[in-house]
């Protein structure tokens, strides 16, 4: 059930004033501290930013997707680092126990999370299974009431502060593909699970991502989610809504990008006047503008569709292709109007510059993209 407009817009005001004045002004020294302060996470959770999909009967704010992807819009506007924090919480860590989940499991876990108490990830990613997640060699064997899992996953957010994990695990070696994988949710205390340090990334310091270790670890038949082999089926609903997530983000750090280089561009002087007068200048800031609004036309079209119960498989990846391609292209004439300045640490734009290459990877790659978008149409016929 969609928010009332006097509601949504308190909302996303309450989030714009979050990010301006509490977010905005911490984001070099959370680079640099790779840290997010544990008392603005608090803040987080007091805003009800960790429930934002969360539905209300389970403490969440119970958002539809176009509602949500408004406010990961205003989010984008800060450091993607601080989205991290509690972003499994709100995509791809909860979402399979909200849509797949039994009432037991629900009321177990999802009051947790909402309220951040609880903290999740999702592990799908394996050394050897990254754009070919059917392929997942993580084991989960079946032994009386546990599934046993042994096997390893690579480069899972949050798993450093993970209380919960969604685990996706091969419980049929003789189906090959995502037919014989199942979905598991599985507690970080449990004997044999071990996770490795964080590691050191290109950009968004201050998220974390790590390898995690699975050896004889037992998890009860009752935490399965769904039916065997439906891990995939799990899987790949999760990331539609995921995709559109993100790429509402990468919406949001394109407008704020723009937004600095239309400043910036109005008080830098050269040849006697502010270099936002040259036309080559206003070319840049014009092809990024254009781009952004076209995302963000595309990402609330498909928000609205799947809100209505359309099937948008073809335009979530197309969304998160569209922006996460653009956003790197914005944040590349950015550092070009800003010049030398744009180059240095001190304007934050190399900050972002790198911090947006991660966009056209995680959620499925661009490539990944590309081929979902190629296979939906033959599919559709056009």
């Amino acid at each position: 059930m969609a928010l009332d407009l006097e509601t949504r817009e308190q909302l996303l005001e309450t989030v714009a004033r979050f990010v301006a004045e509490r977010l905005r002004p911490i984001e070099a020294k959370v680079a640099e501290d790779d840290a997010v302060p544990a008392d603005v996470i608090e803040e987080m959770k007091g805003l009800g930013l960790f429930g934002l999909s969360i539905p209300e009967e389970y403490g969440g704010l119970g958002l539809n997707m176009e509602e949500e992807a408004l406010v990961a819009i205003e989010l984008g506007r800060a450091s993607p680092a601080f989205r991290s924090v509690f972003g499994t919480n709100v995509g791809i860590g909860s979402q399979g126990l909200v849509m797949f989940g039994n009432d037991a499991q629900k009321a177990r876990w999802l009051e947790g999370i909402a309220s951040g108490e609880t903290i999740t990830s999702f592990a799908l990613t394996e050394p050897e299974a990254g754009s070919d997640s059917a392929a997942v060699q993580t084991r989960a064997a079946l032994d009386g009431d546990h599934y046993v899992l042994n096997g390893g996953k690579r480069f899972i957010t949050n798993a450093g502060k993970a209380s919960l994990f969604t685990v996706m695990a091969r419980t049929n070696p003789d189906v090959k593909g995502g037919g014989g994988v199942s979905a598991f949710l599985v507690p970080s205390g449990l004997p044999g699970l071990s996770v490795s340090k964080p590691e050191k990334k290109m950009g968004q310091q201050g998220a974390h991502i790590h390898d995690v270790t699975f050896d004889n670890v037992r998890v009860p038949v009752e935490n399965r989610l769904g039916e065997e082999g439906e891990g995939f089926k799990v899987a790949m609903q999760v990331l539609d809504r995921g995709r559109l997530h993100i790429a509402a983000v990468c919406v949001g750090v394109a407008e704020r990008l723009i937004a600095d280089c239309v400043a910036y561009a109005s008080e830098r002087k050269q040849f006697g006047q502010p270099i936002a007068s040259f036309q080559l200048i206003q070319a840049m800031i014009a092809d990024s503008k254009t781009e952004a609004l076209a995302a963000k036309a595309l990402v609330l079209d498909t928000a609205r569709k799947r809100d209505a119960g359309v099937g948008v498989t073809l335009e979530a990846a197309a969304s998160k292709l569209f922006a996460s391609e653009m956003v790197g292209r914005v944040a590349d004439r950015a550092v070009q109007v800003f010049g030398g300045a744009g180059y240095v640490a001190d304007y934050g734009i190399e900050r972002l510059y790198r911090d947006v290459r991660i966009f056209r990877i995680y959620e499925g790659t661009s490539q990944i993209q590309q081929l979902v978008i190629a296979r939906e149409t033959l599919k559709r016929g056009g």
